[in-house]
């Protein structure tokens, strides 16, 4: 009698093992993976890189150490993952505040900037910006994070300068004014607005900035 060869479709061909162990919580690989990343932006963005152990990261959302090997590799892939959802995330949320067909450019700059001290005071000012913390930090970053947080800053920018660019053409600002240039004077600013804001636990910080930036835009 001989041995029956098994057909070629009953062959698995397995590829490269991941480190730790899949969840048994229940949860989906996605909705698993997801609970990280999210759990990550809020820590990171409470506490930065160098103060963010992967440990409480997990303790949020009750996943095993083990399992969090399953989906990265190493804190800075994690924080990569992170990174690049912030990135996306915010995006969206400035795509939506200068889409608002019921307010000027100028209105809809405000508005973004009204949401955020919203949204600090909600956290009582333990909350940043994700992108912000990193940056003040960038003695202690993987080098691999630095090109990637400078291209979101340079989203950000272009955001604002399109924003502002509008303004111009419906004589809201002067039309000689660099609108790039301020877009990036803004963010620099809003950045450093934000990180006092953490500090004083007071929303005060974000309406200096807000006034002193809408008055170097008016027109003589």
């Amino acid at each position: 009698m001989t041995n029956k060869t098994a057909p070629e479709t009953d062959l698995i061909v397995a590829g490269p093992r991941r480190r730790g162990r899949p969840p048994k919580d229940g949860r989906s690989v996605a909705e698993t993976r997801e609970l990280l990343i999210r759990s990550g932006m809020e820590v990171l963005t409470e506490q930065g890189f160098s103060a963010t152990g992967i440990d409480l990261v997990l303790k949020r959302i009750g996943v095993p150490k083990g399992s969090f090997y399953h989906f990265f590799d190493s804190k800075e892939a994690f924080v990569h993952a992170v990174v690049e959802r912030y990135g996306a995330y915010f995006q969206q949320l400035l795509e939506r505040c200068f889409q608002r067909d019921d307010m000027t450019p100028l209105q809809q700059l405000n508005r973004f900037i009204e949401g955020a001290a919203d949204n600090m005071a909600r956290f009582e000012f333990r909350r940043g910006c994700l992108v912000g913390n990193l940056g003040q930090e960038a003695g202690q970053l993987p080098e691999s994070l630095r090109q990637p947080l400078l291209d979101i800053l340079a989203r950000w920018e272009v955001a604002v300068a399109d924003c502002l660019q509008r303004a111009q053409q419906q004589q809201q600002i002067a039309v000689t004014l660099d609108c790039l240039q301020l877009a990036q004077l803004f963010w620099v600013g809003w950045e450093g607005a934000v990180m006092r804001a953490k500090l004083a636990r007071s929303d005060a910080p974000l309406w200096l900035y807000r006034d002193w930036f809408f008055d170097s835009l008016k027109i003589e």
